[in-house]
């Protein structure tokens, strides 16, 4: 199954981390891009500053071949970065495990990377290949990814969805039913007269979904 990781590293553990020894105030945020083993995230924008010299703001690093200004707008600047392939860091363990970068933020407190596999063997292949290389990486989220709203849900409110479901899970649909509104609105901390408004209408969305396009 598709799964979704939120993984951080300190943020002088890459290369891009020099610029807050100098600017502490500054976010940095990679423009997301597929992992190709020729280009990896070409492009960044670092906000939360002006100064006249924003490529100078990035002192030497190994990860790092060259970096360019391309735009600036307002405090807000565009930059092209070439990065060492060679160097063993983050972006080229993503690129070598073939796991797609969504989103990478960076403050001077750590870096937050977003990523996506197809399933979660994938994201451990990753965490592997970092112990391996002793890139401090920290997984903070790990979750499948969210199934599309099916239409049914789309046309219930929340309320009327959860009390559907405790309903039809305790029973009260079959015949003779296995408990009743009085219990459900126990559940649900709500009164019995509350409950038989949700189910009623509830149960009116999911026929008027249902049955509107039938003659």
């Amino acid at each position: 199954m598709a799964t979704e990781a939120t993984f951080t590293i300190p943020s002088d553990q890459f290369p891009l981390g020099s610029v807050f020894e100098q600017l502490p105030a500054v976010t940095i945020e990679l423009e997301r891009i597929i992992p190709a083993r020729d280009v990896v995230v070409p492009y960044f924008w670092v906000r939360g500053t002006e100064v006249d010299d924003i490529e100078g703001a990035f002192t030497d690093h190994p990860g790092v071949v060259d970096i360019r200004l391309v735009d600036s707008v307002a405090g807000e600047y565009l930059l092209r970065v070439e990065w060492t392939l060679e160097y063993d860091g983050v972006l080229s363990t993503l690129t070598e495990t073939e796991v797609p970068l969504i989103k990478a933020i960076g403050t001077n407190q750590q870096w937050t990377f977003d990523i996506r596999a197809d399933d979660r063997r994938d994201i451990a292949s990753f965490q592997e290949r970092c112990r391996k290389l002793d890139i401090p990486i920290t997984l903070t989220k790990l979750h499948a990814l969210t199934p599309i709203e099916t239409e049914t849900e789309a046309v219930l409110t929340d309320p009327q969805q959860e009390a559907l479901v405790l309903a039809y899970n305790l029973g009260y649909f079959n015949s003779p039913r296995d408990v009743t509104m009085e219990e459900i609105g126990d559940e649900l901390g709500i009164t019995q007269q509350a409950v038989a408004s949700r189910l009623r209408r509830g149960i009116d969305q999911i026929l008027g979904s249902t049955l509107s396009d039938v003659s």
